[in-house]
């Protein structure tokens, strides 16, 4: 059976929040399954969102939607068994979906974005879907 993490099953961390409002664009809107609401980094590079599950899953694929001109570059997905995963984002507004190349249970999951196609190194996430299988 396949489920999408909310926030009642895991602990989300980011690097930064753009001016520090955590009102308009903090990391609680990165599970909320909302598309209108937005964690909003920062700038400066790097950029990273680290989710730690409250049990073990195994993480199929992970949906981003990132906000067009501000989508993560040089980008690897990192698991707590140390494995490292690259994953190419394109600079569009859609919701882009990438799969983990193998199922593996997991307490955790680091997502980097080393660069940004923003100038100043902003990343714009409206959408983190993590399907997960139980």
């Amino acid at each position: 059976m396949t489920f999408v993490l909310t926030e009642e099953n895991a602990t989300v961390r980011v690097s930064s929040v753009l001016n520090k409002d955590n009102k308009q664009y903090g990391k609680k809107f990165l599970l909320d399954g909302n598309d209108e609401s937005c964690w909003s980094s920062d700038q400066g590079s790097p950029q990273w969102i680290k989710l730690d599950f409250k049990q073990k899953f195994r993480v199929v694929q992970v949906e981003l939607q990132f906000q067009g001109g501000f989508v993560g570059k040089d980008c690897h997905m990192k698991f707590d068994n140390d494995k490292v995963v690259p994953f190419y984002p394109e600079d569009i507004n859609t919701l882009q979906k990438f799969s983990v190349p193998e199922s593996i249970e997991m307490g955790s999951l680091l997502l980097m974005f080393n660069a940004s196609t923003d100038f100043f190194g902003r990343i714009v996430v409206y959408q983190l879907n993590v399907v997960c299988e139980s």
